[in-house]
Protein backbone atom coordinates (compact mmCIF):
# COMPACT_ATOMS: atom_id res chain seq x y z
CA UNK A 1 0.00 0.00 0.00
CA UNK A 2 1.27 3.23 -1.14
CA UNK A 3 1.58 5.91 2.04
CA UNK A 4 0.36 9.49 1.76
CA UNK A 5 0.96 12.73 3.71
CA UNK A 6 -2.30 14.19 3.82
CA UNK A 7 -4.13 14.62 6.56
CA UNK A 8 -7.26 16.25 5.82
CA UNK A 9 -9.70 18.37 7.28
CA UNK A 10 -13.04 18.76 6.38
CA UNK A 11 -14.56 22.69 6.60
CA UNK A 12 -16.35 21.16 9.64
CA UNK A 13 -13.35 20.94 11.74
CA UNK A 14 -13.55 17.24 11.92
CA UNK A 15 -10.56 15.66 10.76
CA UNK A 16 -10.65 13.40 8.29
CA UNK A 17 -7.77 11.08 9.32
CA UNK A 18 -5.30 11.26 11.64
CA UNK A 19 -1.15 10.00 11.14
CA UNK A 20 0.03 7.35 13.66
CA UNK A 21 3.50 6.38 14.14
CA UNK A 22 4.42 2.55 13.84
CA UNK A 23 6.43 2.61 17.10
CA UNK A 24 9.46 0.86 16.58
CA UNK A 25 9.95 0.21 13.01
CA UNK A 26 11.65 3.31 11.28
CA UNK A 27 8.78 3.06 8.72
CA UNK A 28 7.06 6.19 7.41
CA UNK A 29 3.93 7.01 8.91
CA UNK A 30 0.60 5.54 8.55
CA UNK A 31 -2.75 7.69 7.60
CA UNK A 32 -5.56 5.72 9.36
CA UNK A 33 -8.88 7.61 7.72
CA UNK A 34 -11.74 7.79 10.09
CA UNK A 35 -15.09 6.08 8.86
CA UNK A 36 -17.07 7.40 8.39
CA UNK A 37 -15.35 9.97 5.99
CA UNK A 38 -17.26 13.75 6.22
CA UNK A 39 -17.71 15.93 3.29
CA UNK A 40 -18.13 19.00 2.60
CA UNK A 41 -21.73 19.22 1.59
CA UNK A 42 -24.91 16.82 2.15
CA UNK A 43 -24.38 15.66 -1.96
CA UNK A 44 -21.18 15.54 -1.89
CA UNK A 45 -18.56 13.15 -1.90
CA UNK A 46 -15.84 13.17 0.93
CA UNK A 47 -12.80 14.45 -0.96
CA UNK A 48 -10.52 11.46 0.73
CA UNK A 49 -12.10 9.31 -1.97
CA UNK A 50 -9.87 10.46 -4.58
CA UNK A 51 -6.80 10.97 -2.54
CA UNK A 52 -7.12 7.38 -1.63
CA UNK A 53 -7.79 6.63 -5.03
CA UNK A 54 -4.47 8.27 -6.77
CA UNK A 55 -2.03 7.59 -3.34
CA UNK A 56 -3.35 4.77 -0.80
CA UNK A 57 -6.21 2.56 -2.69
CA UNK A 58 -6.00 -0.06 0.20
CA UNK A 59 -6.56 2.40 3.23
CA UNK A 60 -6.36 1.23 7.30
CA UNK A 61 -9.73 2.93 8.49
CA UNK A 62 -10.98 3.12 11.98
CA UNK A 63 -14.62 2.54 12.81
CA UNK A 64 -16.57 3.99 15.59
CA UNK A 65 -15.99 1.42 17.30
CA UNK A 66 -12.00 1.72 17.51
CA UNK A 67 -11.80 -1.17 15.87
CA UNK A 68 -9.32 -1.13 12.27
CA UNK A 69 -10.39 -2.56 9.14
CA UNK A 70 -9.14 -2.08 5.59
CA UNK A 71 -11.14 0.69 3.10
CA UNK A 72 -11.10 -0.59 -0.83
CA UNK A 73 -11.55 2.29 -2.89
CA UNK A 74 -10.51 1.65 -6.44
CA UNK A 75 -13.28 -0.03 -9.13
CA UNK A 76 -11.19 -2.97 -9.89
CA UNK A 77 -10.07 -3.78 -6.22
CA UNK A 78 -14.34 -2.99 -4.74
CA UNK A 79 -15.48 -5.29 -7.60
CA UNK A 80 -13.05 -8.53 -7.65
CA UNK A 81 -14.04 -8.36 -3.76
CA UNK A 82 -17.20 -8.26 -4.12
CA UNK A 83 -17.26 -10.56 -7.04
CA UNK A 84 -15.33 -13.20 -4.95
CA UNK A 85 -17.93 -16.17 -3.96
CA UNK A 86 -15.14 -17.01 -1.48
CA UNK A 87 -16.05 -14.12 1.14
CA UNK A 88 -19.04 -12.14 2.38
CA UNK A 89 -20.41 -10.15 5.47
CA UNK A 90 -19.22 -10.44 8.73
CA UNK A 91 -20.82 -13.83 10.54
CA UNK A 92 -21.38 -14.35 14.57
CA UNK A 93 -18.65 -15.77 15.96
CA UNK A 94 -15.84 -14.73 13.69
CA UNK A 95 -13.28 -11.73 14.79
CA UNK A 96 -14.48 -9.18 12.45
CA UNK A 97 -13.64 -5.46 12.81
CA UNK A 98 -17.26 -4.21 15.34
CA UNK A 99 -18.35 -0.47 13.90
CA UNK A 100 -20.49 0.19 17.40
CA UNK A 101 -18.21 0.76 20.47
CA UNK A 102 -20.80 -0.62 23.38
CA UNK A 103 -22.33 -3.72 21.18
CA UNK A 104 -25.40 -1.19 20.00
CA UNK A 105 -25.30 -1.78 16.39
CA UNK A 106 -27.98 -3.41 14.56
CA UNK A 107 -28.24 -6.61 12.48
CA UNK A 108 -27.00 -5.23 9.49
CA UNK A 109 -23.97 -3.12 11.19
CA UNK A 110 -22.73 -6.03 13.75
CA UNK A 111 -22.52 -9.59 13.29
CA UNK A 112 -23.32 -10.33 17.02
CA UNK A 113 -24.79 -13.53 18.03
CA UNK A 114 -28.25 -12.03 20.21
CA UNK A 115 -28.80 -10.82 16.58
CA UNK A 116 -27.64 -13.76 14.24
CA UNK A 117 -30.38 -14.13 11.52
CA UNK A 118 -30.45 -17.47 9.21
CA UNK A 119 -29.81 -16.98 6.20
CA UNK A 120 -26.61 -18.57 4.62
CA UNK A 121 -23.80 -16.42 3.30
CA UNK A 122 -21.93 -18.48 1.72
CA UNK A 123 -21.08 -21.78 -0.67
CA UNK A 124 -24.10 -23.70 -1.78
CA UNK A 125 -26.28 -22.92 1.18
CA UNK A 126 -26.52 -19.32 0.07
CA UNK A 127 -26.80 -20.54 -3.56
CA UNK A 128 -29.65 -22.45 -2.32
CA UNK A 129 -31.36 -20.01 -0.61
CA UNK A 130 -30.49 -17.18 -3.90
CA UNK A 131 -32.24 -19.25 -5.92
CA UNK A 132 -35.28 -19.35 -4.19
CA UNK A 133 -35.76 -15.83 -3.17
CA UNK A 134 -34.00 -14.73 -6.60
CA UNK A 135 -37.08 -16.65 -8.54
CA UNK A 136 -39.66 -13.50 -7.11
CA UNK A 137 -37.50 -10.40 -8.44
CA UNK A 138 -37.24 -10.99 -12.33
CA UNK A 139 -37.50 -8.15 -14.44
CA UNK A 140 -40.36 -9.02 -15.99
CA UNK A 141 -42.48 -10.15 -12.47
CA UNK A 142 -41.26 -6.33 -11.67
CA UNK A 143 -42.25 -4.93 -14.93
CA UNK A 144 -45.53 -6.03 -14.56
CA UNK A 145 -45.67 -3.99 -10.72
CA UNK A 146 -45.43 -0.93 -12.51
CA UNK A 147 -48.77 0.23 -13.16
CA UNK A 148 -49.48 -0.39 -9.32
CA UNK A 149 -46.65 1.86 -8.50
CA UNK A 150 -47.89 4.43 -10.62
CA UNK A 151 -51.16 4.61 -9.38
CA UNK A 152 -49.60 4.74 -5.29
CA UNK A 153 -47.11 7.48 -6.75
CA UNK A 154 -49.64 9.57 -8.29
CA UNK A 155 -52.26 9.13 -5.36
CA UNK A 156 -49.45 10.51 -2.67
CA UNK A 157 -48.38 13.10 -4.79
CA UNK A 158 -52.14 14.29 -5.17
CA UNK A 159 -52.44 13.84 -1.44
CA UNK A 160 -48.87 16.02 -1.07
CA UNK A 161 -50.25 19.09 -3.68
CA UNK A 162 -53.73 19.20 -1.42
CA UNK A 163 -51.76 19.63 1.35
CA UNK A 164 -49.65 22.49 -0.13
CA UNK A 165 -46.14 23.65 -0.12
CA UNK A 166 -43.76 23.49 0.52
CA UNK A 167 -43.71 20.01 1.21
CA UNK A 168 -41.24 17.15 2.37
CA UNK A 169 -40.85 14.66 -0.78
CA UNK A 170 -39.52 11.72 0.98
CA UNK A 171 -42.17 12.04 4.04
CA UNK A 172 -44.53 12.45 1.33
CA UNK A 173 -43.79 10.03 -1.36
CA UNK A 174 -40.13 8.23 -0.83
CA UNK A 175 -41.17 6.65 2.24
CA UNK A 176 -44.41 5.60 1.70
CA UNK A 177 -44.71 4.13 -1.63
CA UNK A 178 -41.63 1.45 -1.19
CA UNK A 179 -43.67 0.43 2.24
CA UNK A 180 -46.50 -0.22 -0.06
CA UNK A 181 -44.69 -1.95 -2.50
CA UNK A 182 -42.63 -4.36 -0.30
CA UNK A 183 -45.48 -4.65 2.14
CA UNK A 184 -47.69 -5.76 -0.76
CA UNK A 185 -44.80 -8.36 -2.15
CA UNK A 186 -44.42 -9.96 1.49
CA UNK A 187 -47.95 -9.58 2.34
CA UNK A 188 -47.48 -7.44 5.33
CA UNK A 189 -50.55 -4.84 6.17
CA UNK A 190 -48.81 -1.24 4.73
CA UNK A 191 -50.86 0.30 8.01
CA UNK A 192 -48.02 -0.78 10.26
CA UNK A 193 -45.43 0.96 8.09
CA UNK A 194 -44.52 3.44 11.01
CA UNK A 195 -43.27 0.29 13.30
CA UNK A 196 -41.51 -1.06 10.22
CA UNK A 197 -40.06 2.17 9.68
CA UNK A 198 -38.41 2.14 13.60
CA UNK A 199 -37.33 -1.35 13.17
CA UNK A 200 -35.37 -0.69 9.99
CA UNK A 201 -33.48 1.90 11.91
CA UNK A 202 -32.73 -0.38 14.50
CA UNK A 203 -31.69 -3.07 11.85
CA UNK A 204 -29.57 -0.68 10.65
CA UNK A 205 -28.08 1.13 13.36
CA UNK A 206 -24.28 2.23 14.20
CA UNK A 207 -25.04 5.01 16.38
CA UNK A 208 -28.55 6.06 16.62
CA UNK A 209 -29.77 3.99 19.57
CA UNK A 210 -28.65 2.36 22.22
CA UNK A 211 -27.88 -1.41 23.12
CA UNK A 212 -31.08 -1.91 24.96
CA UNK A 213 -33.16 0.35 22.42
CA UNK A 214 -31.87 -1.58 19.61
CA UNK A 215 -32.24 -5.09 21.10
CA UNK A 216 -35.74 -4.26 21.66
CA UNK A 217 -36.68 -3.33 18.50
CA UNK A 218 -34.48 -6.48 17.50
CA UNK A 219 -36.93 -8.47 19.74
CA UNK A 220 -40.12 -7.12 18.39
CA UNK A 221 -39.47 -7.08 14.99
CA UNK A 222 -38.88 -10.76 15.05
CA UNK A 223 -41.62 -11.59 16.64
CA UNK A 224 -43.92 -9.90 14.19
CA UNK A 225 -42.13 -11.66 11.75
CA UNK A 226 -42.85 -15.35 13.23
CA UNK A 227 -46.32 -14.43 13.76
CA UNK A 228 -46.61 -13.34 9.61
CA UNK A 229 -44.52 -16.62 8.43
CA UNK A 230 -47.24 -18.89 10.81
CA UNK A 231 -49.98 -16.97 9.43
CA UNK A 232 -48.72 -17.38 5.61
CA UNK A 233 -47.43 -20.63 6.38
CA UNK A 234 -51.64 -21.63 7.71
CA UNK A 235 -52.74 -19.68 4.99
CA UNK A 236 -50.46 -18.97 2.53
CA UNK A 237 -51.81 -16.33 -0.03
CA UNK A 238 -50.41 -15.02 -3.60
CA UNK A 239 -47.70 -12.83 -2.04
CA UNK A 240 -43.55 -13.69 -1.69
CA UNK A 241 -43.48 -15.30 1.60
CA UNK A 242 -46.20 -17.84 0.43
CA UNK A 243 -44.71 -18.38 -2.31
CA UNK A 244 -41.41 -19.57 -0.53
CA UNK A 245 -43.48 -22.07 1.48
CA UNK A 246 -45.55 -23.37 -0.97
CA UNK A 247 -42.52 -23.90 -3.03
CA UNK A 248 -40.00 -25.11 -0.39
CA UNK A 249 -42.30 -27.49 0.81
CA UNK A 250 -42.12 -29.69 -2.60
CA UNK A 251 -38.49 -29.98 -2.48
CA UNK A 252 -36.57 -32.68 -1.23
CA UNK A 253 -36.19 -31.79 2.62
CA UNK A 254 -32.46 -31.03 2.72
CA UNK A 255 -33.20 -27.53 0.46
CA UNK A 256 -36.51 -26.59 1.86
CA UNK A 257 -36.13 -23.18 3.45
CA UNK A 258 -36.69 -23.12 7.54
CA UNK A 259 -39.07 -21.51 9.55
CA UNK A 260 -35.89 -19.57 10.44
CA UNK A 261 -34.59 -19.10 6.79
CA UNK A 262 -38.03 -17.64 5.96
CA UNK A 263 -38.37 -14.96 8.81
CA UNK A 264 -34.80 -13.98 7.93
CA UNK A 265 -35.55 -13.71 4.65
CA UNK A 266 -38.54 -11.49 5.76
CA UNK A 267 -36.45 -8.99 8.10
CA UNK A 268 -34.12 -8.30 5.31
CA UNK A 269 -36.42 -7.88 2.30
CA UNK A 270 -38.89 -5.95 4.21
CA UNK A 271 -35.54 -3.22 5.69
CA UNK A 272 -33.76 -3.31 2.45
CA UNK A 273 -37.19 -2.80 -0.08
CA UNK A 274 -38.18 0.08 2.04
CA UNK A 275 -35.28 1.72 3.78
CA UNK A 276 -32.92 2.07 1.25
CA UNK A 277 -35.35 3.00 -1.79
CA UNK A 278 -37.10 5.57 0.58
CA UNK A 279 -33.56 7.02 1.11
CA UNK A 280 -32.86 6.87 -3.13
CA UNK A 281 -36.26 8.49 -3.92
CA UNK A 282 -35.25 11.75 -1.82
CA UNK A 283 -31.63 11.61 -3.00
CA UNK A 284 -32.69 11.31 -6.88
CA UNK A 285 -34.87 14.43 -6.66
CA UNK A 286 -32.34 16.27 -4.41
CA UNK A 287 -29.59 15.83 -7.14
CA UNK A 288 -31.70 16.18 -10.46
CA UNK A 289 -33.14 19.49 -8.86
CA UNK A 290 -29.87 20.61 -7.42
CA UNK A 291 -29.01 21.62 -10.92
CA UNK A 292 -31.62 22.67 -12.59
CA UNK A 293 -30.12 21.81 -16.06
CA UNK A 294 -30.78 17.96 -15.04
CA UNK A 295 -34.57 18.75 -14.86
CA UNK A 296 -34.28 20.57 -17.69
CA UNK A 297 -33.30 18.15 -19.70
CA UNK A 298 -35.56 15.49 -18.35
CA UNK A 299 -38.57 17.20 -18.92
CA UNK A 300 -37.42 17.74 -22.89
CA UNK A 301 -36.09 14.31 -23.20
CA UNK A 302 -38.06 11.86 -20.92
CA UNK A 303 -37.36 8.92 -22.89
CA UNK A 304 -34.28 9.38 -20.52
CA UNK A 305 -35.73 8.49 -17.44
CA UNK A 306 -33.90 5.33 -17.32
CA UNK A 307 -30.45 6.16 -18.03
CA UNK A 308 -31.06 9.37 -16.12
CA UNK A 309 -31.77 6.38 -12.77
CA UNK A 310 -28.82 4.49 -13.47
CA UNK A 311 -27.08 7.92 -13.18
CA UNK A 312 -28.25 9.05 -10.21
CA UNK A 313 -27.15 5.50 -8.84
CA UNK A 314 -23.74 6.03 -9.77
CA UNK A 315 -23.29 9.51 -8.91
CA UNK A 316 -25.12 9.21 -5.22
CA UNK A 317 -22.12 9.82 -2.84
CA UNK A 318 -24.34 9.06 0.36
CA UNK A 319 -24.67 5.28 -0.30
CA UNK A 320 -23.22 4.37 2.73
CA UNK A 321 -21.10 6.24 5.42
CA UNK A 322 -19.19 3.10 5.35
CA UNK A 323 -19.06 1.00 2.22
CA UNK A 324 -19.99 -3.02 2.19
CA UNK A 325 -18.05 -5.13 4.32
CA UNK A 326 -16.58 -8.11 3.72
CA UNK A 327 -14.94 -10.70 5.42
CA UNK A 328 -11.32 -12.37 4.26
CA UNK A 329 -12.04 -15.92 5.51
CA UNK A 330 -8.05 -16.59 3.74
CA UNK A 331 -5.38 -14.37 2.56
CA UNK A 332 -5.88 -12.11 -0.29
CA UNK A 333 -3.61 -10.43 -2.28
CA UNK A 334 -5.12 -6.94 -3.47
CA UNK A 335 -3.24 -4.33 -5.47
CA UNK A 336 -0.03 -5.60 -4.49
CA UNK A 337 -1.17 -5.79 -1.27
CA UNK A 338 -1.51 -9.10 0.87
CA UNK A 339 -4.48 -9.26 3.27
CA UNK A 340 -4.03 -11.55 6.02
CA UNK A 341 -7.26 -14.11 6.38
CA UNK A 342 -9.41 -12.22 9.22
CA UNK A 343 -9.41 -9.14 8.06
CA UNK A 344 -12.22 -7.00 7.44
CA UNK A 345 -12.47 -5.33 4.51
CA UNK A 346 -14.94 -2.28 3.17
CA UNK A 347 -15.50 -2.06 -0.24
CA UNK A 348 -16.19 1.45 -1.10
CA UNK A 349 -18.93 1.15 -3.68
CA UNK A 350 -19.71 4.69 -3.89
CA UNK A 351 -15.78 5.53 -4.08
CA UNK A 352 -15.66 3.04 -7.20
CA UNK A 353 -18.35 4.35 -8.83
CA UNK A 354 -16.28 7.82 -8.95
CA UNK A 355 -13.15 6.22 -10.52
CA UNK A 356 -12.30 7.85 -13.53
CA UNK A 357 -10.48 4.55 -14.39
CA UNK A 358 -13.71 3.38 -15.60
CA UNK A 359 -15.76 6.35 -15.64
CA UNK A 360 -15.05 9.04 -18.23
CA UNK A 361 -16.13 12.41 -16.71
CA UNK A 362 -16.76 10.33 -13.03
CA UNK A 363 -17.55 13.88 -11.10
CA UNK A 364 -20.12 14.80 -13.80
CA UNK A 365 -23.54 13.67 -14.12
CA UNK A 366 -23.75 12.61 -17.61
CA UNK A 367 -28.02 11.89 -17.51
CA UNK A 368 -27.51 10.13 -21.39
CA UNK A 369 -24.03 7.57 -19.61
CA UNK A 370 -24.61 4.31 -21.07
CA UNK A 371 -22.85 1.62 -21.12
CA UNK A 372 -22.88 2.41 -17.01
CA UNK A 373 -21.46 -0.11 -15.09
CA UNK A 374 -21.74 1.19 -11.78
CA UNK A 375 -21.25 -1.33 -8.18
CA UNK A 376 -24.25 0.73 -6.03
CA UNK A 377 -26.20 -2.63 -5.98
CA UNK A 378 -22.84 -4.79 -5.77
CA UNK A 379 -21.54 -7.33 -7.93
CA UNK A 380 -21.66 -11.47 -8.13
CA UNK A 381 -22.97 -14.08 -5.68
CA UNK A 382 -23.97 -11.43 -3.27
CA UNK A 383 -25.39 -8.83 -5.19
CA UNK A 384 -28.56 -6.75 -4.25
CA UNK A 385 -31.69 -9.23 -5.47
CA UNK A 386 -34.08 -6.86 -5.12
CA UNK A 387 -32.00 -4.62 -7.84
CA UNK A 388 -34.68 -5.05 -10.16
CA UNK A 389 -37.75 -3.73 -7.96
CA UNK A 390 -35.64 -0.62 -6.63
CA UNK A 391 -34.66 0.32 -10.36
CA UNK A 392 -38.91 -0.06 -11.27
CA UNK A 393 -39.64 2.07 -8.57
CA UNK A 394 -37.16 4.93 -9.04
CA UNK A 395 -38.12 4.82 -12.67
CA UNK A 396 -41.82 5.30 -12.12
CA UNK A 397 -40.87 7.87 -9.12
CA UNK A 398 -39.52 10.11 -11.74
CA UNK A 399 -41.74 9.35 -14.64
CA UNK A 400 -44.28 10.69 -12.60
CA UNK A 401 -42.88 13.64 -10.86
CA UNK A 402 -42.18 14.58 -14.43
CA UNK A 403 -45.45 14.48 -15.82
CA UNK A 404 -47.40 15.86 -12.58
CA UNK A 405 -45.48 18.12 -11.09
CA UNK A 406 -42.97 20.19 -13.86
CA UNK A 407 -42.25 22.72 -11.98
CA UNK A 408 -40.50 21.00 -8.99
CA UNK A 409 -38.01 22.85 -7.31
CA UNK A 410 -35.75 22.56 -4.06
CA UNK A 411 -37.19 24.53 -1.29
CA UNK A 412 -33.97 25.17 0.47
CA UNK A 413 -30.65 25.59 -0.97
CA UNK A 414 -28.93 22.26 -1.80
CA UNK A 415 -26.21 22.74 1.15
CA UNK A 416 -28.40 23.50 3.67
CA UNK A 417 -30.00 19.78 2.97
CA UNK A 418 -29.55 17.48 6.67
CA UNK A 419 -27.73 14.09 6.01
CA UNK A 420 -29.44 10.98 7.93
CA UNK A 421 -26.87 10.62 10.94
CA UNK A 422 -25.85 7.36 12.89
CA UNK A 423 -27.03 5.01 10.39
CA UNK A 424 -25.41 2.31 7.88
CA UNK A 425 -27.17 3.52 5.16
CA UNK A 426 -26.78 7.26 3.94
CA UNK A 427 -29.75 9.72 2.91
CA UNK A 428 -31.09 12.85 3.46
CA UNK A 429 -33.93 13.62 6.93
CA UNK A 430 -35.90 15.30 4.18
CA UNK A 431 -36.14 16.77 0.64
CA UNK A 432 -37.94 20.11 1.32
CA UNK A 433 -40.07 21.27 -2.39
CA UNK A 434 -42.15 23.41 -3.72
CA UNK A 435 -43.61 23.58 -7.22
Amino acid sequence: MSQTETNGTATSGTPTSRTIRKSGTGAEDEVVVRLPMPSDGPLDPPAEWERLRERCPVATVELPSGDRAKFVSRYDDVRALLSDPRFARPGVGDDSARLSADGSGGVAADASPEYALAIPETGEPHLRWRRQVGRYFTAKRMAALRPGMARIAESLLDEMIERGQPADLKAALGFPLPVYVICDLLGAPADDRDRFSHWSDAFLNVSRFSKEETGAAFTEFTRYMADLVAAKRAEPGEDLLSMLIVESAALPEAERLTDAELLATGMGLLVAGHETTANMIGKMAALLLADRSRWERLLADPSLVRTAVEEVLRFDANLSGFGMRRYLSEDVDLDGELLPGGTTVFCGMSSANRDERVFTGADEMDLTRSPNPHLTFGAGPHSCLGQALARTELQVVLEVLLRKLPTLELAVPADELRKVEGLLVGGLREVPVRW
